[in-house]
């Protein structure tokens, strides 16, 4: 199967279904067997259509008057879509996407495209002064709550952000065995280092060392969730709780600050999440961590006289923090989901701060940027609120993330 025929099945499955975009790609992949390169130009395609939805419908409706049939319409979209937001040949373009349309159909697609490309620079040029919804394929709604939030310059900004392909970052994984292959690791990748404000952290260049992940040298993660994990500066010998764990990458992080020294208990409710975060920390070596499903929505989950030094509470959110990189997001948000999130979140909270320790602390974390899920749910909690950091993806170049130290 070719890149382009994979990126179509997989439009068509995701716009029948409600399985996540990512789900999909990855299963076609593996089904048809796709080399990187293939695999790598299905997920520019099919991703970019996805986060351009608005954008191409608009250009089909000004070329295309009436009614095209779905299958039609997903071919016009993953063509118009490398010529208006790609940096692929028009010529590639238009004649691959040609030879997908059903034969019936390839002079329409053919005709179609040929005209986009004759009016290619003013269609740019009217673009710029078409609605924002239009423009960077965004509800309405969540443009309006972020524009109330952050005002109008910041939520273009943001669009902008959201639109884009994530970059790569990888933690460097200080507990690996190999001492040898992690000095190593960490002179090739030094020139990549994001510093003393991401301690152990990389930018990836390129595909990511197979290699270095399989021996657990590293671990693909974005820079903004450490902000969670260094504000709980968990220390050696504590006992700490990170309640919702899975897929357990802050997890392996807060056992590299503890340097394997003491005890974490890592919950989550999905035993398939657990199953992949048991897998992940055993090639992290993440040796003190004891892994248990737990339901934190069911009242009390652990032994009642058992109490923590720290806990972690990465609380499920709307993600709205991470729609440049979880591509389905945008679509799947209602305006009600905002208010649902908090009233979870907030007993989520209520419920594992019973475990902590007189003088303990714990950490409220979320991927979201929205103040209903972040600074309105910790004011309400009764706890008292230490320190603050949030990661704003148009101000600090990461994903979204917010987190807040708080203590009984």
């Amino acid at each position: 199967m070719s890149a382009r025929n994979c990126a179509l099945k997989a439009l068509n499955t995701w716009e029948d279904t409600s399985i996540y975009a990512d789900e999909i790609l990855s299963d076609l992949a593996k089904k048809f067997q796709l080399s990187s390169a293939d695999r790598g130009l299905a997920q520019e395609i099919f991703y970019g259509t996805i986060r351009n939805l608005f954008l191409v419908d608009e250009i089909i409706e000004q070329l295309r008057r009436g009614r095209i049939k779905p299958g039609t319409q997903n071919v016009l979209r993953i063509g118009l879509y490398q010529i208006f937001c790609s940096g692929i040949a028009n010529h590639a373009a238009v004649n691959e996407t040609v030879n997908l349309a059903r034969p019936h159909e390839k002079s329409l697609v053919n005709a179609i495209l040929r005209n986009a490309l004759r009016r290619e620079e003013k269609f740019k040029s009217d673009i710029t002064t078409w609605p924002l919804e239009d423009q960077f394929s965004h509800s309405r709604f969540l443009i309006k709550r972020w524009e109330k939030q952050f005002g109008e310059k910041a939520t273009r900004s943001l669009l902008k952000w959201n639109n884009t392909p994530p970059s790569v970052f990888a933690r460097i994984n200080h507990l690996a065995a190999n001492k040898e292959a992690l000095e190593k690791v960490e002179l090739e990748t030094e020139s990549y280092s994001l510093g003393k404000e991401y301690p152990h952290f990389f930018q990836v260049k390129g595909a990511p060392n197979s290699e270095w992940l399989h021996e657990g040298l590293i671990y693909i993660q974005d820079p903004s969730t450490s902000h969670s994990c260094r504000l709980l500066d968990p220390k050696p010998g504590e006992v700490v709780l990170d309640a919702c764990a899975a897929p357990g990458g802050k997890t392996g992080y807060l056992a590299q600050l503890m340097r394997n020294e003491g005890e974490i208990i890592a919950t989550d409710s999905s035993s398939q999440r657990l199953k992949k975060t048991r897998e992940n920390l055993e090639r992290l070596g993440a040796s003190q961590v004891d892994i248990r499903e737990v339901d934190w929505t069911q009242g009390s989950c652990l032994a009642k006289d058992r109490q923590f030094d720290a806990i972690l509470l990465d609380v499920p959110c709307t993600n709205s923090g991470v729609i440049r990189r979880r591509v389905d997001v945008r679509w799947r948000l209602q305006p009600d989901d905002f208010s649902r999130q908090a009233k979870l979140q907030s007993e989520l909270l209520a419920r594992v701060s019973n475990y902590l320790k007189p003088n303990g602390r714990i950490v409220y974390s979320t991927c979201s940027i929205d103040h209903e899920e972040n600074e309105a749910v910790i004011e309400s909690s009764g706890l008292q609120v230490e320190e603050v950091s949030r990661c704003l993806p148009w101000e600090d170049g990461y994903d979204g993330a917010f987190a807040a130290l708080l203590r009984p």
